[in-house]
């Protein structure tokens, strides 16, 4: 009877030891990192998620670290980040101040797009290079959190494979398009468009917040003049002037591809949102010209 009770005093001790401790913090640099993330500690107890950059934050160029994130930071098991160059505005800063704060770089064995200034971060609009970047993760987190490791790799495996099967999805609608020739609005479907054989014949901005000059929206105009079918793209939440301009005076249509750095926060929120890009792009490249 007595090893009974000292059994159940000890259920009872440990069963509060774990209602008090602390979650574990991992952070995740934006929007898109975090949904990977989701998916790949789905289930795994004592984790708790928090994002840097607000949702809808496409480019991290521009975002500064306040001191709020570095409070968050230091209570922080890792930061997880795109790689690519997407985060090098405030990486310096953040290895100035915490050094030894863990990284996990997704961008790892990924073949990048050189441009001017440098790799195009974007990696994340194309399944195959999104299922390796989850693969990135679940390795290290699962080295990182080795207590729940192979829960940890279930997920990663599970979530790498309905990836894969998404691209086999999304090839297979976007197989047989009659045109295959874009405008986007800023430099962000690079990989999107080198998964689907697109061709950008030019992007309007290089950056979301970065208005195009007229000498810009002239050449832009010139360009796709020759073509008989370029659908122009803009982005949820960018009024962009220079892209009505340009359909304007080119007569070409206008339509909305989603960079997926917003949404409802699910886990299934970037298959639908490439799911809801291929649905538009097959209506803007398959059912002919009109406004």
């Amino acid at each position: 009877m007595l090893k009974k009770i000292l059994a159940a005093l000890l259920l009872c001790a440990l069963l509060m030891a774990s209602a008090l401790a602390e979650p574990v913090t991992i952070v995740c640099s934006f929007y898109p990192i975090r949904i990977f993330a989701e998916n790949v500690l789905k289930d795994v107890p004592e984790v708790e998620l928090q994002t840097l950059a607000p949702a809808g934050t496409g480019c991290l160029h521009d975002f500064q670290l306040l001191p709020g994130d570095l409070r968050a930071l230091d209570k922080a098991k890792c930061l997880i980040i795109n790689g690519a160059g997407m985060e090098s505005q405030f990486l310096p800063l953040l290895e100035k101040e915490m050094g030894s704060l863990p990284l996990i770089n997704c961008s790892e064995h990924i073949d990048l797009i050189e441009e001017d200034e440098g790799p195009n971060p974007h990696i994340w609009l194309n399944a195959l290079n999104a299922r390796q970047m989850v693969l990135n993760m679940g390795a290290q987190l699962a080295a990182l959190l080795p207590e729940h490791a192979e829960k940890i790799s279930a997920n990663t495996a599970l979530y790498a494979d309905r990836l894969a099967a998404l691209h086999e999805e999304l090839s297979e609608q976007l197989y047989d398009l009659p045109a295959r020739d874009i405008v986007t609005f800023h430099e962000a479907y690079p990989y999107f468009a080198e998964e689907f054989h697109l061709n950008v014949v030019a992007s309007v901005a290089v950056e979301p917040d970065e208005a195009p000059s007229p000498r810009m929206i002239a050449e832009t105009v010139e360009l796709i003049r020759g073509y008989d079918l370029c659908p122009l793209f803009s982005e949820p939440g960018v009024s962009s002037d220079a892209l009505q301009v340009i359909a304007r005076e080119t007569s070409q249509p206008v339509y909305e591809l989603s960079p997926i750095t917003d949404g409802d926060g699910t886990a299934e929120d970037y298959e639908n949102g490439m799911r809801k890009n291929a649905e538009t792009l097959k209506q803007a490249l398959g059912a002919g010209k009109s406004n």
